[in-house]
């Protein structure tokens, strides 16, 4: 057993230090995004203010706090500053994964003698895991868009089983669990739209060697949770047997609303300062129309945020329902949980873009602009959710409530 860095620490609290950080946070975007990683400070913020433990089992020196409560501390952050709150999300999370699959042998060696654990991660699967004979396997190959790689202290990964002889058809899935000896980050996260700051580098492994039981037969898409899992036996927690496709989308969900509180704070700002030509002893906030956009902003991202945590308490309940030998936690609420997480970012970046930034004025397009950035932003959080993933969603939440098989359309295409 680890003991949490403070034992006594309540769900609140980690919240209210969350937004006590947000001014920090928005000073420090322009030097995120020069970096292409939060700064040091930043880091050394969340390691005292405990965010890298949310989710982590109390078993491994982790709060253990519930889902409701990770999303708000990631909206929070992101309101601070969007691509800080995608990377701490992104590596803050994927313990979820680890405490649930992996077995008491493994999590021993995975979170050491402090618990001092971060993980970035990628869904798609690179190369094919070579078993070395002696208990080991070797991984070889590089995986892009690893989202907080610069903190991360492992690397939670896919790959597929090496064929069972030469020239043969490669394996089912194979997630594993990769420590930062054995890898190193690519200096190539540049030249990109939005979330410039968000340290998604690409991990390079050459000919990296793991113990066999930091691996597993499984599919982050896909996870084995039916009836409970390793992890919630030995935690005592059904939050570790969850599904996790849902889980990712309420992530991109918490992120882009903070990004459209960030917006709305801006705007509200701008609007507020900035005077009218012909009346310059009035500011555009005391007219009328912008007020009301305004208004209607704040009251779509208000009710965003409002589905977003009823859909994580959703997501909880189906866990304990599973873990507990009620309703399985199958494909069809996790299809259906991760539309309604997704519906929540949709939303938001409707509004962010319909109306805060299309009506902001043309000076806050340029570099250096806070309006920018967040726009920039949610158009890239949108991309990750466009017709690549929104589209195969609906039709499988479509076909599940017509009785119609949906495991022939993929998650990801």
């Amino acid at each position: 057993m680890i003991a949490a860095p403070e034992p006594g620490l309540t769900e609140r609290d980690i919240v209210e230090r969350a937004v006590r950080l947000r001014p920090v946070l928005l000073e420090r975007q322009p030097e995120t995004e020069r970096l292409t990683h939060y700064p040091k400070d930043t880091h050394d913020d969340f390691l005292r203010a405990g965010f890298y433990r949310i989710l982590q089992p109390r078993r491994y020196g982790g709060y253990e706090f519930a889902l409701p409560t990770f999303y708000r501390v990631v909206t929070e952050i992101a309101r601070g500053c969007p691509s800080t709150g995608w990377a701490l999300s992104l590596t803050a999370a994927h313990v979820l994964q680890v405490a649930t699959l992996f077995e008491e042998r493994a999590q021993d060696e995975i979170f050491g003698a402090d618990g001092d654990f971060r993980a970035a991660s990628t869904v798609a699967p690179i190369g094919v895991a070579r078993p070395a004979g002696d208990g080991h396997v070797v991984l070889d190959g590089t995986w892009p868009y690893s989202s907080g790689a610069p903190y991360s202290t492992h690397y939670v990964g896919q790959t597929l089983r090496a064929p069972d002889h030469p020239g043969g058809q490669p394996g089912p899935p194979v997630l594993f669990v990769a420590p930062r000896a054995v890898w190193t980050v690519l200096d190539d996260w540049h030249g990109v739209l939005g979330l410039r700051g968000s340290g998604s580098n690409s991990i390079r492994m050459e000919q990296a060697r793991i113990p066999a039981h930091l691996t597993c037969e499984a599919s982050l898409l896909d996870l084995p949770v039916e009836g409970g899992s390793v992890g919630s036996a030995l935690h005592g927690n059904p939050m570790y047997a969850g599904r996790a496709p849902s889980f990712f989308h309420g992530e991109l969900a918490a992120i882009m609303i903070g990004t459209a509180y960030a917006a709305a704070d801006e705007y509200a700002r701008v609007i507020a300062e900035r005077r009218l030509v012909l009346e310059p002893d009035r500011t555009r906030g005391e007219l009328h129309d912008y007020q009301r956009h305004l208004g209607e902003a704040l009251g779509v991202i208000h009710t965003a945020e409002a589905a977003l945590h009823r859909t994580a308490e959703a997501w909880m309940e189906t866990c304990h329902r599973n873990a507990g030998g009620g309703a399985p936690f199958t494909t069809a609420e996790d299809n259906r949980l991760a539309l309604m997480f997704l519906n929540a970012g949709r939303m938001t970046w409707d509004v962010l873009q319909g109306t805060l930034f299309r009506t902001a004025g043309s000076r806050y397009a340029r570099d250096g602009e806070r309006m920018q950035r967040y726009f920039r932003d949610a158009a890239t959080y949108w991309t990750h959710v466009g017709p690549s993933m929104a589209e195969p969603l609906a039709r499988r939440v479509g076909c599940d409530r017509l009785g119609l098989p949906s495991d022939h359309i993929p998650l990801i295409p």
